[in-house]
């Protein structure tokens, strides 16, 4: 979602803009930051209400879909060292590796493979990538709320040359600050995976959604990832987001 679904975030004042396009544009531009930073814990409940915790760290340098940025497990013990790499690019589908200290290799996810569980979490690869405005076309939907917060909503469809297992999404945009309230991912008239994006909160100037609950609608099961020690702006070196580091910092 790198944070694909992660990064749609903004900060205070309104702008007069209704175009859904410049609506995303300005959510994209606010949310801008040279790198970013977190902790993350989440919790994934499963079909049955059965519970288990995992806790990830994130970083990321660059921004607005043309950027690099690891994703590592630090708990519990079984995924520990597990690590995504993910190359974003402007005009196409990321470029990821999978790094299992465990078997000491990695892997190339393949696209067709983009659409699967990212190691037991309701994320899919796919949703671990950024979503870049100009890989696509968008509607104005009209206005809605969510949670009490007034939005906008919009649909959005992927372009020719943006690969993606959903066919369409609706995104809910926060009028107040440009920050994303829900997501809705569809394959052609099914709704498959939602996203809640709460706890909002102003980071060093960019207002952040810190809570995220995605919820699978076909396996039934929910995962909640809350940001911890969130940091923008960060000194990062490229050197860092390379095969040969996934491997090293194991």
């Amino acid at each position: 979602m790198s944070r694909t679904l992660l990064v749609i975030l903004a900060t205070a004042a309104v702008l007069p803009a209704q175009d859904a396009r410049q609506i995303v544009e300005e959510a994209q531009r606010r949310s801008r930051a040279k790198s970013e930073r977190y902790e993350g814990t989440l919790q994934v409940i499963d079909a049955r209400g059965r519970i288990s915790d995992k806790r990830w760290r994130y970083d990321r340098i660059g921004s607005a879909g043309n950027s690099k940025a690891v994703l590592r497990f630090t708990a519990p013990a079984e995924v520990k060292g597990v690590a995504l790499l993910i190359f974003n690019h402007p005009d196409r589908a990321s470029d990821q590796w999978m790094w299992r200290p465990a078997i000491a290799r990695d892997q190339r996810i393949a696209l067709q493979d983009r659409s699967t569980r990212f190691f037991g979490t309701d994320f899919t690869f796919e949703d671990l990538e950024e979503r870049d405005v100009d890989q696509y076309d968008y509607r104005m939907l009209g206005d809605d709320r969510v949670d009490g917060d007034e939005c906008w909503r919009i649909e959005s469809r992927p372009r020719e040359t943006r690969s993606s297992q959903y066919t369409h999404s609706h995104l809910w945009v926060r009028k107040s600050n440009y920050t994303l309230a829900q997501i809705e991912n569809f394959r052609k008239g099914q709704m498959i995976r939602a996203v809640k994006y709460g706890d909002v909160a102003s980071v060093q100037g960019i207002w952040t959604p810190r809570r995220l609950e995605v919820r699978d609608t076909e396996r039934k099961s929910r995962t909640v990832l809350q940001l911890d020690r969130l940091q923008y702006n960060l000194p990062m070196k490229d050197e860092d987001f390379t095969l040969q580091a996934l491997r090293r910092e194991s």
